[in-house]
């Protein structure tokens, strides 16, 4: 099968990775803001914190593939990119172990620091602040992750497609165990930091030079212009 090349499977690698680091990132994020809600709350926060990551997951999918097209947003993209590697590694090196617990003893309902308490320790707040809260962090997180899969895909439209619907799927169905997972095994994150990396610096490595090619078009016809 031609699709099926070494770059295509390579990419689809990355795309993977980048899912299961960027599914875990949103969960535990939705977590630590349903931690702050009273236990019979918290479901109905994570609930809409994954509906609203899904449907920002499929509303950024329409659009960025078509805004990557245009010169000069290739780059954009990248240095977006770059920036949220910086975030990431800063959130790596902190450490918040405390938030983290937190974040995944209400996304699990488990008490698993044995404190006997589940997501204690958080400041209480109320469910439109919650909600507020997880719904502004999914459009950042949920455009990071287009631009991930989209960067790491290339030019190869049937991964970005399988790299787009495993990541709806990932949120809907397995966050909770990612984020687990990722705060179990911490090297999990940092190779996703790494790919992450490695697509945003392609990304403005291709970007530059479509911008560059863009200006040297335009010279000619702006001697053209003056004479």
């Amino acid at each position: 099968m031609d699709f099926l090349t070494a770059e295509a499977l390579t990419a689809l690698f990355g795309v993977i990775a980048i899912d299961l680091v960027l599914a875990g990132d949103n969960a535990i994020v939705i977590g630590l803001a349903a931690a702050g809600l009273p236990k019979e709350q918290r479901n109905r926060a994570i609930l809409v914190g994954i509906i609203a990551a899904t449907v920002l997951r499929i509303f950024f999918a329409l659009i960025t593939t078509t805004l990557l097209a245009i010169t000069g947003l290739l780059l954009a993209g990248g240095i977006l990119l770059l920036w949220v590697c910086w975030k990431m590694w800063r959130e790596l090196r902190a450490g918040h172990e405390v938030e983290e617990h937190a974040a995944t003893e209400a996304l699990t309902g488990v008490d698993l620091n044995a404190d006997g308490s589940v997501a204690a320790g958080v400041p209480r707040k109320t469910f439109g602040q919650a909600a507020w809260q997880i719904v502004v962090a999914d459009v950042s997180m949920s455009l990071d992750n287009v631009l991930a899969v989209a960067g790491a895909a290339r030019e190869h439209l049937w991964v970005l497609v399988f790299g787009l619907g495993l990541s709806v799927a990932l949120m809907g169905l397995a966050a909770t165990f990612i984020a687990r997972l990722i705060n179990r095994y911490r090297w999990i994150a940092y190779v996703g930091l790494l790919i992450i990396l490695y697509v945003a610096l392609h990304m403005i490595w291709e970007g530059w030079h479509d911008v560059g090619e863009q200006i040297g078009m335009m010279q000619p016809v702006a001697g053209q212009a003056v004479h």
